[in-house]
Order: structure tokens, then C-alpha cells, then sequence
């Protein structure tokens, strides 16, 4: 009885020995072998896989790369370095040492296919996206011209016209007294009987924009070995002596040559004076010169023999010393405008021509119609020539008004206002008050100098009664004091240049 009780007792032991035995290494090796993790179910195996991924810190591929021996390794150093972006962004917002920690294979399979889905978002995103210029695009390769395009485009921008005259104590930019050697006795006012000289205290301020200060060193600078020519009237003879008194501020300049004859600027026989005048700034080789051309197209004799011959006045054909002498000019400036009438043109003995003949139209034959066909023509010319000398700045300066009162210069007119901004002071219009060269040159890469709006304000400006050439009764409403409002012109065609 004993033995088969103690028997059974001894292989109950022996049972439960080795259940309890085969529990525990069952239990152990749950807790330490990762391998069990297959007898899961598909759903939980794939959460605990991203919730892995999740709490481990994201490590940059490139440091280390894979090496070549480890097994199952395609993961290239191409695409490695595709990932360089998105990695180190990623790794900012991780924390802990991230860069110190080995790249297992699995985690750069799951990094390349994150990679590449990434990547195709982008692309797809450039796709629908304008490419940004960058500090590294093309476009900034060029980064003083990108400059010079941007203050050409803020110049355009920016309407001169419209403005303002404010009073300033730092004017005039010359003595009337000491530009003898440029400035034309009849219109230096402070050598004639003038007594009020107000009108020389005024600076002309844009409304949209601010217009350098006038320099003549900084003008100089800007025009080194350049040549700036001003083709019309008596009017364009005033801005280029003003000029001249600007860039010398009044005071005597011996070192400046007379360049005349290379533009064939000389005093011939029976001329009262030269067709115009040209001189050079040594210092910086900047020719400044003004060529006679009150009407801006082509004058020549109908039968050069005759010494009392009429003149064809060729309204489509641009003057002979325009077309000579363009190549040479870096800064043009055009105007045309008050011998633009019968009276003129009768006493000059002009016979108005179109394509080469006498002009039998009679609706081009008046006078405001022949004008705005010259403007037009001329303006038409030089833009054509503008492709061949590309470094040719052209302007077409709007029309200087006059202010006769009761009558005109010889009937009475005068303009013997002498208080400053009594008409008005400001201009606000978008349009210059010069509709004729302003559509003339719309559209073409001649630009406007437009002065007409800021120099009707001034009618206090003009020579007035005090004119040492007038006769008794007989004003002078058309042209200016020096200094005076053609200095303005000047100031805004440096702020244009």
C-alpha cells in the first residue's frame, strides 16, 4: 500500500515539476524573445510597429551611411543625400542625441519610402507652385543690373510733373552775377533793373517722390565720357546755358574746351552766331552742347545758287544734324513749339515739304497740323534709332508756356506779376498739360521731360519789361530769368539721367 502510495505521490511531483518548469521558461521567453510578436494578430503587430517608430528618435541617414558589407544594405548615398532636408528638419523637433545612434536596415527602408513620398509631394507641389527666386537662382547672378532696373523702373514710377513749389533758402544754384561766361547778357536778370528776385528762392518738390539734389560733381560723375545735347529753340538754348551755369555753380572755368567744330559748330560767313555751341569738361570728358533747330525737321535751301532762295521745310524728315551726329550722343534732349506760326514761317521763307514735295494738303498745312506731324516724325525717327545705340537716352521736353496778359508781344502783352505762386503752387494732374509730345511719345522709348505744368505756376519767372533787347512797350512773356525756372528743367532731367 505504502509503496504504490508513495509511488504516485512521487509521480505527481514529477508532473507538476515539470508543468511548473515548462510555464516559467514559457513565460521568460514571452518577455525576451521578439520573435513571439508573429503569434500576434496583423492589426496589433502593425500598431506596435509605428508606435515604436514614433517614440524613436528620428537619426540623420547620412551620418553614418550604411556600409557596403552589411547585409541586405541598398540604400544609397544618392538617395541618402535626397532625404538631407526633410531629415534635418525632422531631427530639429526630436530630442535627445539623436546624430550619436546607428541606422538599423529597417529604419532606412522605412526612411527611403517616407523619402520618397515626400519627394513626389514636392515635385507635385512644384507642379502648382511658381518657382520663388532664391539667393541662388540665376537672376541674382546679375545683382547690380537687377539694381539699376529696379531705380529705372522707380524713375519711371514716379511723375515729376506733379508736385509742388516750396520755398528754399539754398537757392539759386548760381549767381546771376558771376555765370558770365555762359549766361547770355538779355537774360541774366540780376544785370538789368530788376529789383524783385524772389522768384530765384523756389525748389520744385515732387508730390510722389523724392528728386536728387542737383551736384555738379555727382552730375559730372554720372555723364563721364558721355555727351548730352539739347536740339530746338531759344527755349533749349536756355536750359543749356543753365546747365552750363549749374555744372561750373556760376564761377569761371577756364579748363573747359570749346569742342564746337567736331559737331560743325563754327560761325560762318554772314551768321550772326554759330548754329549752336559745344564744350568739354576735361575732368571727366563730359560734352554738354546746343544745336539751333527751332522746328525740329530739316531745312534746306530750294535752290542752293540763289541767295534769296526759299527753304523746304521737311516736316516728316528729322534736322540734317540730328541724323549726323546721333551716334555720338548719350543724352538727348528735343523741344520745338513757339516758331510754330505764320509769322515765322513767312519771315523765314519756309515752304512746308512731305516726302520730298510741296506739301498740297491743306489739312496738314495748318499750322497745328504741320506741328504735331514734325513731333511725331521726329519722335518716330529717333526711336527707331534707339535699337542701334542702345546706351542713348532720349527726351522730348513738353512745351514752356508763356503768359502774356492783354495781348501778345506785339500788341500789348505783358506779365508784370512779380509775387511768386500767385496763380497757384501745386499740379496734381496725372496728364501732362503738353498733350501733343505726351501721346507723341507714349508708347516709344523717347521719354517725356515734362516741365509745362510746373513752369505755367510761374508767370513772376519771365523777363518781363525788364528784357535789356525789348523795345518800349514790348515784354518779354516767353523767356526766363537766369537763374531761374529752366534750372528746374535741368533737376529733373538729372533726376532722370
Amino acid at each position: 500500500m505504502k509503496g504504490g502510495l508513495y509511488g504516485l505521490k512521487g509521480k505527481e511531483i514529477g508532473l507538476i515539476s515539470i508543468v511548473l518548469m515548462s510555464a516559467t521558461i514559457i513565460i521568460w521567453s514571452w518577455e525576451k524573445t521578439p520573435g513571439l510578436t508573429l503569434f500576434l494578430p496583423s492589426q496589433t503587430r502593425v500598431q506596435q510597429s509605428s508606435d515604436i517608430l514614433m517614440r524613436r528618435p528620428v537619426v540623420n541617414l547620412l551620418a553614418p551611411e550604411p556600409h557596403v558589407g552589411e547585409v541586405g544594405s541598398s540604400f544609397s548615398k544618392k538617395e541618402a543625400t535626397a532625404q538631407k532636408g526633410s531629415e534635418e528638419s525632422s531631427s530639429r523637433r526630436s530630442t535627445g542625441d539623436s546624430n550619436t545612434e546607428t541606422t538599423s536596415y529597417k529604419e532606412q527602408i522605412l526612411s527611403s519610402a517616407q523619402g520618397d513620398q515626400t519627394s513626389k509631394q514636392k515635385d507635385h507641389k512644384k507642379d502648382l507652385v511658381a518657382p520663388i527666386q532664391t539667393p541662388l537662382t540665376s537672376s541674382s547672378l546679375n545683382g547690380n543690373d537687377n539694381k539699376l532696373r529696379n531705380k529705372d523702373t522707380e524713375n519711371k514710377a514716379c511723375n515729376y510733373a506733379k508736385g509742388k513749389w516750396v520755398l528754399d533758402d539754398n537757392r539759386p544754384l548760381y549767381s546771376g552775377f558771376g555765370c558770365k561766361q555762359w549766361l547770355s547778357g538779355m537774360w541774366a536778370c540780376r544785370l538789368t533793373q530788376r529789383t524783385d528776385f524772389a522768384y530765384e528762392k523756389l525748389r520744385w518738390q515732387p508730390k510722389d517722390c523724392k528728386m536728387d539734389e542737383f551736384e555738379k560733381s555727382k552730375f559730372l560723375q554720372r555723364m563721364q565720357n558721355k555727351t548730352l545735347a539739347f536740339v530746338g529753340d531759344s527755349l533749349g538754348r536756355q536750359q543749356f546755358q543753365s546747365l552750363m551755369c549749374m555744372i561750373t555753380g556760376g564761377e569761371e572755368t577756364p579748363d573747359v574746351e570749346d569742342v564746337g567744330k567736331e559737331f560743325g559748330l563754327i560761325l560762318v560767313e554772314g551768321a550772326a552766331r554759330p548754329s549752336g555751341w559745344a564744350y568739354r569738361f576735361p575732368s571727366t570728358n563730359t560734352t554738354i552742347l546746343y544745336y539751333w533747330s527751332s522746328i525740329l525737321c530739316d531745312v534746306e535751301p530750294i535752290d542752293a545758287n540763289n541767295r534769296d532762295t526759299d527753304y523746304a521745310m521737311h516736316l516728316d524728315r528729322p534736322p540734317a544734324f540730328l541724323r549726323e551726329f546721333i551716334h555720338k550722343f548719350d543724352v538727348l534732349v528735343l523741344n520745338t513749339g513757339h516758331h510754330w506760326n505764320r509769322g515765322k514761317i513767312k519771315a523765314n521763307r519756309w515752304v512746308m515739304h512731305v516726302g520730298g514735295v510741296p506739301l498740297t494738303d491743306r489739312k496738314l498745312a495748318v499750322i497745328w497740323a504741320a506741328k504735331n506731324l514734325t513731333i511725331n516724325s521726329v519722335v518716330s525717327w529717333v526711336n527707331s534709332q534707339l535699337p542701334k545705340y542702345p546706351g542713348l537716352k532720349a527726351f522730348f521736353r513738353s512745351i514752356s508756356p508763356r503768359h502774356f496778359m492783354g495781348g501778345e508781344w506785339n500788341t500789348g502783352g505783358s506779365c508784370n506779376n512779380t509775387t511768386p505762386m500767385s496763380v497757384g503752387k501745386e499740379i496734381l494732374d496725372d496728364e501732362s498739360a503738353d498733350p501733343v509730345v505726351g501721346n507723341a511719345v507714349k508708347g516709344t522709348g523717347v521719354k517725356l521731360l515734362d516741365i509745362t505744368g510746373l513752369s505755367q505756376l510761374r508767370d513772376e519767372g519771365h523777363m518781363s519789361r525788364f528784357s535789356i533787347t525789348a523795345k518800349p512797350g514790348v515784354q518779354d512773356c516767353l523767356h526766363w530769368c537766369l537763374p531761374g525756372i529752366p534750372d528746374t528743367w535741368n533737376e529733373v532731367l538729372f533726376a532722370q539721367i
